[in-house]
């Protein structure tokens, strides 16, 4: 029966080993080698092992005839095999599972992996190995992984096919693109900081799917301390996570953190243990370390019993998760950057990591742009501005131009239902709101317009524009809307009204004497999810007032699910708040994953300067905003940002809750 198998098994691969065999010459038996420090490959085999043969006489060993020396080298069990572009079968050990080449496996019936597990085989002593028994991140082995169960021939088919999928996903999956001049493991490293988790952000790769990837879960990575010609790998163990980065140190080095390495964790380069044994790759220890131990097999076996690593399928995850559906010359309507109360048509220009260019219609130079994510608030599908009654600016093209088309509605992020036929937002209804154009500040302010689903136009009291170019679209259940006493109750520096007298500002006070009421608390979003942030947590952020860069930042202080954003080495004015679940903050790591620009933190040059400067700065964010709006609403703006600068009060509503909470302020009557 067993022949028969084997039989079926090199009739149905013998088009791909065709290249591979015509290549063999029988020869006399050639005495086995013994391995050398490098032999540990396809397997977990010490390097000090006696290979020489003790088994069966069926058992004979081939000789390899000599090919060309430009095709890779892979070693097993101290012989020499050469793979054409790794078109070569696969096989399964009947002893210990270990899946490897098949003709690198030992014995003429290529049963077994080793020597060790033919002869454990032999006297029935029914050891599993180290990668029958590791588990892999949140998977734990089930009872049907039976190790000394013999793998059927459609498992053999099987691990040759993952093998391919595999080379097929790294060929996709994007190269990390450094960022030139700062490192964020060094950066992390000499501060002693901490990053926010993958976790924390549900719309970045892998955000949903992060599994149990933590400090001590193992990983195969190349082995840069070697002296090897070609690319070899070794065993290194997370030592510190950071967002999408990991501290990684090479097994065998114990306390020793001199060759301690930073990598992307989703980068092409980083595999689960076992995937040099299914490709073919060779495993070698570092040379630093390589004479600690004579057998670096019992060494692995103890290390890596019971450890963690990642998915099988985690690089096709990763894959995947970096699949973005909007596609160059969509149409959207995106708000209109020198109006905020309208949206003019836009067209995708160019999509990194979610993050799309949009240029709008008009542009004929392509210059005129905007930066969003795929998922930001600020963008619709065509014929949205019409449906609610949004303002909406005609296009001057009569015709859509060639090549462009409307992106399907299913595309864009879904907000929640709402009830607006009880008890609902009525115009002048007074409430706290994030000023777009001073995300650092959160302002009193009137319900100027109610659209339809739920939308309304906000307006920032006090420095309004006479024709309302300056109100901007809030839906009722924005995080960036509050009810009337929401700073005070969380000791936040409420902005008041430009020119009001009356200070401090009381909002009964102010509600009399604008004859106004302030809207309900019921109807606002008081959904606090379980973020995950803490204060001081490093991240990857969006400049919101020129959202085309992404920045170095930390979390400064969290108010249920209101984030307090610093952008590192720049002043606390330029600070902005925003949401625990914006899709404008991304995990450390990011951008080099996805390859956008990353912006360092500003240099000491630039923070001496920044007395001097932050006022033109602050005039140029605004301005890019407002664009054309009257003269004199624009004074107004800008001697709101350039006056007094509001700080926070300290105090026990710096809370760092991630469930519901009563932090609304009871009303006055």
């Amino acid at each position: 029966m067993e022949n028969t198998k084997e039989v079926a098994f090199y009739i149905f691969c013998k088009p791909l080993l065709h290249f591979f065999i015509s290549q063999i010459e029988r020869s006399s038996r050639v005495e086995r080698k013994r391995r050398d420090s490098f032999g540990m490959f396809d397997g977990y085999d010490s390097c000090s092992e006696d290979t020489s043969s003790s088994s069966s006489s069926d058992e004979s060993e081939e000789e390899v005839a000599p090919l060309p020396s430009s095709l890779p080298i892979i070693k097993n069990n101290g012989q020499i095999y050469t793979y054409p572009d790794g078109k070569s079968g696969m096989a399964t050990c009947e002893m210990c599972g270990m899946v490897g080449v098949r003709d690198a496996f030992y014995s003429k019936t290529k049963r077994f992996c080793s020597v060790s597990c033919s002869r454990s085989y032999s006297s029935n002593s029914k050891k599993a190995s180290i990668l029958a028994r590791l588990q892999v991140a949140g998977k734990p082995p089930t009872k049907k992984a039976k190790v000394l169960q013999k793998q059927p021939l459609v498992a053999k088919l099987a691990a040759y096919a993952q093998y391919q999928a595999t080379l097929q996903n790294q060929a996709k999956t994007k190269a990390a693109v450094p960022v030139e001049g700062f490192s964020w493991g060094s950066y992390i490293n000499s501060n002693s900081f901490t990053a926010a988790p993958v976790t924390c952000f549900k719309h970045a790769p892998m955000g949903t799917c992060w599994g149990d990837i933590a400090e001590g879960v193992r990983v195969e990575v190349p082995n840069t301390d070697c002296s090897l010609p070609t690319k070899v790998f070794w065993i290194a163990g997370i030592v510190k996570l950071a967002g999408y980065n990991a501290l990684l140190r090479y097994e065998g080095f114990e306390n020793d953190s001199s060759l301690d390495f930073w990598c992307n964790i989703c980068g092409s380069d980083i595999h689960p243990v076992g995937w040099c044994a299914t490709s073919g790759k060779p495993l070698v220890p570092p040379q630093t370390v390589q004479h600690k131990y004579t057998n670096w097999k019992a060494f692995l076996v103890k290390r890596l019993t019971g450890a963690k690593t990642l998915p099988p399928d985690f690089s096709q995850k990763v894959s995947e998760s970096m699949q973005y559906p909007f596609k160059t010359s969509m149409r959207v309507e995106v708000v209109d950057k020198t109006h905020l109360c309208r949206t003019r048509v836009a067209v995708v220009e160019s999509v990194i990591g979610g993050r799309l260019r949009l240029v709008y219609e008009e542009s004929e130079d392509k210059t005129d742009d905007f930066w969003c994510h795929m998922y930001s608030p600020l963008i619709h599908h065509i014929g949205w501005s019409r449906s609610i009654g949004h303002r909406f600016k005609r296009s001057d093209i009569a015709k859509k131009q060639d090549g462009h088309f409307d992106a399907p509605p299913h595309l864009f992020m879904k907000v929640k239902e709402v009830d607006a036929a009880g008890e609902w937002f009525k115009e002048g209804m007074k409430l706290e709101a994030i000023d777009p154009l001073n995300l650092s500040a959160i302002c009193v302010a009137t319900v100027r317009k109610v659209l339809a689903d739920g939308y309304l136009m906000i307006g920032i009291d006090g420095s309004e524009a006479a024709d309302g170019s300056d109100w901007f679209c809030y839906h009722a259940t924005s995080p960036s809307i509050f009810p009337v006493g929401f700073c005070e109750i969380n000791m936040i520096e409420l902005t008041p009204p430009r020119g009001y007298a009356k200070l401090p500002f009381k909002w009964f006070d102010y509600l009399r004497e604008t004859d106004s009421i302030a809207a309900p608390v019921k109807l606002f979003n008081k959904e606090v999810p379980n973020h995950g942030f803490h204060v001081g947590m490093k991240l990857e952020a969006v400049d919101l007032m020129e959202p085309r860069l992404v920045c170095v930042a930390t979390v400064t202080r969290i108010i249920h699910r209101l984030l307090r954003i610093h952008f590192d080495g720049w002043e606390d004015e330029y600070d902005q708040w925003v949401d625990c679940e914006s899709p404008d903050l991304y995990p450390v790591g990011w951008c080099q994953l996805t390859g956008y620009q990353l912006q360092p933190p500003a240099p000491q040059s630039s923070r001496d300067s920044q007395s001097s400067s932050s006022k033109q700065k602050k005039k140029a964010k605004s301005q890019q905003y407002k664009g054309q709006k009257k003269m004199t609403s624009l004074q107004l703006k800008e001697e709101l940002l350039d006056g007094e600068e509001y700080s926070f009060l300290q105090g026990t509503s710096d809370q760092e809750s991630n469930g519901s909470a009563s932090y609304y302020i009871k009303q006055e009557p």
